[in-house]
């Protein structure tokens, strides 16, 4: 769905932002990222590139706090990547005029393989394993040239756990990390972002022909609005139900998805104290 469509047909919710609201979002964000990196003695910021809307965003709102010199992309590549994706990641990386670099993980990945070979067949926990390593290249890069680590991951993410533990939430900070999916198309367009890159169909690409919404089962425009008024706000499963005409069971796939993720926003369990 475009971005300049209703959030959902016939009814009045919307998660859009004003002008002025995407200005002080710019804003807010960019001065974020530039406390972290200064807080930190850091020389600037190290960010993943995908291809994708979010290291897209997190990028062009990286350049504008830091300057092009010091943020490096990183472009990590395995075999179940699109050629397409790579090649735009790269040309993110050409438009802001940022270093970057192109690291294949797919021998790396292979060693884990080749050291647990009974890991080979489980899909899931191999694309982990590619996303973990991207991780560890990340902070490689980034510990090296005393920088810090950007996230990519939006609020949408977050609250459904749709990201890889230690993987791509091992960051410094997540510069988006409040906004909904929505507002980050929304956000990239305010910022002239190429609208191939706004409304291109996210993928986390940890298996060939992965997509996030087919995953989940739900599209990001049903799935934003459900987790504002019922997740985060104040509507019940009824009212949400009402309000955004969606069938019940849409609701509960959004609550199962919040719930079966806690342990994803919360710090490692230890024993009470004796």
């Amino acid at each position: 769905m475009s971005i300049s469509e209703p959030l959902v047909e016939g009814t009045p919710v919307t998660l859009d932002l004003s002008e002025t609201e995407l200005d002080r979002h710019r804003e807010h964000i960019t001065a974020f990222i530039e406390g972290v990196v200064d807080d930190a003695g850091a020389t600037g910021a190290v960010v993943g590139l995908s291809g994708g809307i979010d290291s897209t965003l997190t990028a062009h709102l990286a350049v504008e706090a830091l300057g092009p010199d010091a943020v490096h992309g990183l472009v990590m590549p395995s075999e179940v990547n699109t050629d397409e994706n790579m090649s735009d990641a790269e040309r993110v990386a050409e438009l802001l005029d940022i270093e970057y670099d192109v690291l294949d993980v797919t021998p790396i990945v292979d060693a884990f393989v080749d050291a647990y070979p009974e890991g080979a067949d489980d899909r899931t926990a191999l694309g982990n394993v590619r996303v973990r390593t991207r991780a560890v290249l990340n902070y490689f890069v980034a510990n090296t040239e005393n920088r810090v680590v950007l996230g990519t991951g939006n609020r949408s993410e977050a609250l459904t756990g749709y990201y890889t533990k230690y993987g791509d939430q091992a960051v410094d900070c997540n510069p988006i990390g409040n906004l909904y999916k929505r507002q980050v198309r929304q956000l990239a367009a305010h910022l002239d972002v190429p609208t191939d890159l706004v409304e291109k169909p996210p993928s986390a690409e940890m298996w060939e022909g992965q997509t996030d919404e087919a995953e989940m089962g739900l599209n990001y425009d049903t799935l934003d609005a459900i987790l504002a008024l019922h997740v985060d706000g104040p509507l019940s499963k009824h009212a949400t139900v009402e309000t955004l005409a969606v069938p019940e069971s849409a609701v509960d796939r959004v609550v199962e998805l919040y719930e079966q993720s806690a342990h994803k926003r919360e710090m490692p369990p230890a024993p009470t104290p004796l």
